[in-house]
């Protein structure tokens, strides 16, 4: 076991030796094979609850009881390989966003991480138990504070951590396309604007605030960058796409291994907000103009354009997922360019440890 130099993460009553959040990724790009290496490594592993059930038969036709039947599954096969840490992320623009949270309680899982929207209800699934950690994930301290607010208030619960998500995340954007290269909306300077609000709601809830920054996060350096700003941890997720745990397909790692800089751009999402994502044939196909409306399969995101939008986006990334890059593409963080090889969950742990422990020494 290599060496760790810095601290540890604790959210609420759990401890990750390493203060590394493995960040959610749907459509089955992180499920129970990712999330688990990542836990055994020392991390926190988690499950994206976007589609989850796409593999069971009947998807198509029982949506909701696919995917409730599919979340269980996964958490529990997570549960088999690991003793460590897993989480799910469930995103507040789901469709089946209550029953995704109240199965995922049930289930016993350690932490609920939900952004994509502000989960200003999420406590109210917690009933009885409490051994379930709620993490909303914000764009800004203002966000943060709203949802402390009316935890507060209405559940007196506060959040047990606090993710903040730039603008160089992967996936969709919590910002107008006018912010996302505007500096005042730069990881560095949200990280200590949540860290501020965090100290407000650790004074009203008398209870630890970790604050987790995340966006663009990328090295050791990076990570030690954050920790030295005053945050308790990282979230990463582009980083864990090219392992060989990865849930996603070989085609769609080496999509990441294969584009350049230029290759990753802004997409406008059906869903209503901007995305990051690696530009492909698909994606110029779209905005040339030859995608054909559709008819919507599952109406997945409430949020979601479909009766006006070009393609179906849980296709696109259903297809995506299992290899077809011709019918989807990959969202991808900013710095998806920079993977050159598929290494293990192990590798690449040991690597950013490395990196991060010279950081210190430096």
């Amino acid at each position: 076991m290599y060496h760790w130099g810095g601290k540890s993460l604790k959210i609420g009553n759990l401890t990750a030796r390493l203060p590394i959040i493995q960040g959610g990724m749907g459509i089955g790009v992180s499920l129970s094979g990712l999330a688990s290496a990542v836990a055994n490594e020392g991390g926190i592993g988690v499950i994206s609850t976007a589609a989850v059930g796409m593999m069971e038969t009947d998807f198509s036709t029982n949506y909701l009881e696919a995917n409730i039947r599919a979340l269980r599954k996964e958490i529990r096969k997570a549960r088999e390989l690991t003793k460590g840490i897993i989480g799910v992320n469930i995103m507040v623009a789901l469709s089946n966003f209550a029953d995704m949270a109240k199965t995922a309680i049930e289930e016993g899982v350690d932490i609920i991480f939900s952004g994509a929207g502000l989960p200003l209800n999420l406590p109210s699934f917690l009933k009885e138990t409490k051994d379930t950690k709620l993490v909303p994930i914000v764009s800004s301290a203002r966000a943060a504070s709203i949802i402390a607010k009316k935890w507060l208030e209405k559940y007196k619960y506060a959040p047990d951590a606090i993710v903040v998500e730039g603008p160089l995340a992967g996936g969709h954007l919590g910002f107008k396309i006018e912010q996302i290269k505007d500096p005042d909306f730069k990881l560095e300077k949200l990280v200590s604007e949540v860290i501020i609000e965090a100290k407000n709601i650790e004074d009203k809830a008398a209870k630890p605030i970790p604050v987790i920054a995340a966006g663009g996060i990328y090295t050791g350096e990076d990570i030690y960058k954050f920790i030295h700003l005053g945050a308790s941890g990282v979230q990463m997720a582009t980083r864990f796409v090219t392992t060989v745990e990865c849930d996603a397909s070989l085609e769609f790692k080496n999509t990441y291994i294969e584009c350049s800089e230029n290759d990753i751009g802004i997409i406008k999402s059906p869903v209503g907000m901007p995305g990051r994502a690696i530009k492909n044939e698909f994606l110029y196909d779209v905005e040339a103009g030859s995608k054909k409306p559709y008819k919507c399969p599952y109406h997945c995101i409430s949020t979601c354009k479909y009766e006006s939008s070009p393609y179906c986006i849980a296709l696109a990334l259903i297809n995506a997922k299992r290899g077809k890059m011709k019918y989807g593409f990959a969202f991808a963080g900013e710095n998806a360019y920079r993977a050159e090889n598929i290494v293990s969950v192990e590798e690449l742990v040991k690597s950013l440890v490395e990196e991060y422990n010279s950081s210190i020494k430096t």
